[in-house]
């Protein structure tokens, strides 16, 4: 035993998940003076003293005490989430709890860059004594006590059809792609072990998931901000968000992480959706679908937008189904098919920008000989442009969700015109509400 009476460099729990709770348990002060005595150590235990991650991390840092199923850790940039939840992998396979871990990120390059090969990535903060062997080609890290991690991501949700785990890690959930199919298909495969776990670590944004996340029973939330990282961020950093961002929605949201009920220059009030939504429709006086084509095919490509709405004879519109999603041109056409003959839809209206006739040869192909009713609609005015009467009939109460529609809402919210994406469920939207209440000039009153 050490002079501190915490390390022992012959002890093989040393850095190990049961190590960790025990100097967790003493003040952070006590840890910073443990901590402060063992730098001036020499040799083995000043080496191993690097490795021990409660030492240097601070209280918001560490994994609630107790029983839980899901860490929900939402704090801003720079704050050390990718260095708290590689950290809290590590701990999990050295006390042997994990065995099996899914590592989710965004994107496939999210997860090697960030979470895996990182500067406080996993191969980072793992001591050379136990470093996993990382094969890119087989997305798998695995240590040398034969645990294991494997790599997925939000572009391919259907990844995690299969696998099993009873660990996971998953970072910037918030941004993910696909949220609800990922985190489903997660959840399914958290199955094996005592006590199956899953570390979250976010920049909140105001997605659906995030909110349930939060009022689930078995998780267990820490907070935190930029500012609580101080003492190892650049200055110049630190004055140049503190100048720019201090006080404004994105600096609540990217600084303080707070959940903010939509992004700052959104058109469309989550308000506005909730008080209007309604869980049937009237009697319709018609229905459409409308596509907004991705301009190409693949597990890269943008998504397809595809809404079913439709109205009554008040003028009110009502969104039915929101179809949308990576798909290839035969498979959008023949979802758009398959709504219009379940919706009894008089028309497919889609954006042709660009793919011209293509699109309509796409639908023609794929409905063989009972070609549906089809109109093409041009961009010639912007996204904002093309979209700012619509969110006014939100506004007003004139357009109605029957049932919920997590994904497309979540788009609405968080689109700021200026960022220059391309929301692909919100643009097949803003053609149907204007086909269904602008265009038409016996409606026209209506807006």
């Amino acid at each position: 035993m050490t002079s501190t009476g915490v390390l022992n460099a012959n002890d093989s729990r040393e850095g190990s998940e049961d190590g960790g709770e025990a100097l967790a348990l003493l003040p952070f002060s006590a840890r910073r003076r443990i901590l402060a005595a063992l730098m001036g150590a020499k040799g083995r235990v000043a080496e191993r003293a690097l490795y021990q991650w409660p030492l240097w991390a601070r209280d918001n840092q560490l994994p609630p005490r107790g029983s839980w199923a899901v860490w929900l850790l939402m704090a801003g940039r720079g704050f050390g989430k990718t260095r708290t939840g590689a950290e809290w992998v590590r701990a999990r396979v050295e006390s042997g709890r994990a065995r099996r871990i899914a590592l989710v990120a965004r994107t496939p390059a999210d997860v090697r860059d960030v979470m895996i090969e990182g500067d406080s990535g996993l191969l980072s903060v793992c001591p050379h004594w136990n470093r996993p062997k990382y094969e890119t080609s087989k997305r798998r890290l695995t240590w040398p006590n034969g645990a294991f991690a494997l790599a997925f991501s939000s572009h391919e949700p259907d990844q995690l059809r299969g696998p099993q785990f009873d660990s996971a890690w998953c970072d910037e959930l918030a941004s993910w792609e696909y949220p609800r199919q990922t985190w489903d298909n997660l959840a399914f495969g958290l199955r094996l072990g005592s006590e199956p776990q899953c570390v979250v670590t976010t920049t909140p944004k105001p997605i659906e998931l995030l909110r349930e996340l939060l009022e689930r029973e078995d998780a267990r939330v820490t907070r935190g901000s930029t500012y609580d990282n101080r003492a190892f961020l650049a200055e110049g950093f630190l004055r140049q968000i503190e100048r720019r961002y201090e006080g404004s929605r994105t600096g609540r949201q990217e600084i303080f992480a707070e959940i903010l009920d939509e992004a700052e220059g959104a058109l469309w009030r989550r308000d506005w959706i909730e008080d209007a939504r309604t869980a049937h429709a009237p009697d319709l006086v018609r229905a459409l679908v409308s596509i907004d084509p991705a301009v190409t095919s693949g597990p890269r490509s943008a998504e397809t937008g595809i809404v079913v709405a439709g109205c009554d004879s008040r003028g009110h519109a009502y969104v039915l189904a929101d179809g949308s999603g990576r798909m290839s041109p035969d498979g959008w056409a023949r979802r758009a098919i398959s709504l219009f003959h379940q919706h009894r839809a008089d028309r497919i209206v889609a954006e042709v920008n660009n793919g011209g006739d293509l699109v309509r040869h796409t639908l023609d192909i794929a409905s063989g000989d009972s070609r549906v009713p089809f109109k093409q609609v041009s961009a010639s005015r912007g996204k904002y442009a093309r979209a700012e009467p619509v969110a006014a009939l939100y506004e007003r109460g004139r357009v109605h969700h029957v049932g919920t529609f997590p994904q497309l809402e979540d788009q609405m919210c968080a689109w700021e015109p200026e960022s220059g994406a391309s929301p692909d469920r919100t643009d097949a939207l803003v053609w149907a509400i204007t086909e269904l209440l602008i265009n038409r000039s016996g409606l026209k009153l209506w807006i």
